[in-house]
């Protein structure tokens, strides 16, 4: 199981190719709305949420959370108790935690990436507490992968698929979108 959690203000292609992308890959992903049932994105679009975060359940079958950027949609996310549960949950047992554009930040915060290399947003290095800033776009350290931004979702959704199933899954994902 997968969950990405969407917030009021969400970067909406950081979001929604990454839950394509892994359906693809023939994960099981689940969305999660954190400010309500409707989302809606930074740009105006609507997503209906598979779940409100109230009724997500932490175990056994989590493989990995992911976090879209966007703003005000990065503060929604960082407010939420239930996505600061989430987080901690995933970072005590190293189940995989993806962020992207400014939602690393929330990683900072929090003090998990002390010490692992990762990428923000440009202007957000200074949130990521401890990290060693990659010159690279997308940047997996262990089982935390972080992307610069909207611009690079598609890759950031393949090293998704790269940490859950594998290169060649990822590989096959990517030919199929002519990528």
């Amino acid at each position: 199981m997968i969950y990405v959690f969407l917030a009021n203000g969400f970067e909406e292609v950081e979001a929604l190719t990454p839950i394509d992308l892994l359906r693809r890959a023939e994960k099981e992903v689940q969305i999660v709305g954190v400010t309500g049932k409707t989302v809606t994105g930074a740009h105006g679009i609507k997503v209906e949420c598979d779940l409100t975060a109230s009724e997500i359940v932490l175990g056994g079958e989590l493989e990995m959370i992911v976090l879209p950027g966007g703003m005000p949609g990065t503060l929604n996310l960082e407010k939420s108790e239930i996505v600061q549960t989430a987080v901690d949950f995933c970072n005590d047992r190293k189940i995989f935690i993806g962020a992207i554009c400014a939602a690393p930040s929330i990683l900072g915060h929090k003090g998990l990436l002390d010490g692992r290399e990762a990428i923000a947003y440009p202007g957000f290095e200074t949130q990521l507490t401890g990290a060693k800033i990659s010159s690279s776009s997308v940047v997996q350290d262990d089982f935390i992968i972080t992307a610069k931004g909207a611009g690079v979702a598609v890759p950031f959704a393949l090293k998704l698929i790269e940490a859950l199933c594998g290169a060649d899954r990822s590989a096959k994902i990517s030919a199929s979108i002519c990528c």
